[in-house]
């Protein structure tokens, strides 16, 4: 069963950076495509960031270099590293992997960019 943990979420100024992590349980990221998503309050669920096996990235378009998508296979972990946060960066972020078909969400974990 898979199973995904996001953490590193927390309160920020406008400016500032946080690192969300992403560790699997019941798979290889190196083997799948992971996915950074976010719901804002009152928004629906938006593709942030994605890495594919290939290693490619793709981000969304107001996230562009700002943010960076990683993956460490060695510790299994995918990593969303967020530089000059705006407030309408504020959300739960959830990371997601499609295995055989099936979804996988985390948790989530909130994200506060705020003065």
């Amino acid at each position: 069963q898979v199973q995904l943990v996001e953490s590193g979420g927390g309160l920020v100024q406008p400016g500032g950076s946080l690192r969300l992590s992403c560790a699997a349980s019941g798979t290889s990221f190196v083997s799948l495509s992971t996915a950074w998503y976010r719901q804002a309050p009152g928004k629906e669920r938006e593709l942030v960031a994605q890495i594919f096996r290939s290693g490619n990235t793709y981000y969304e378009d107001s996230v562009k270099g700002r943010f960076t998508i990683s993956r460490d296979n060695a510790k299994n972990t995918v990593y969303l590293q967020m530089n000059t946060l705006e407030p309408g960066d504020t959300a739960v972020y959830y990371c997601n992997v499609v295995k055989n078909g099936a979804s996988t969400w985390g948790q989530g974990t909130l994200v506060t960019v705020s003065s």
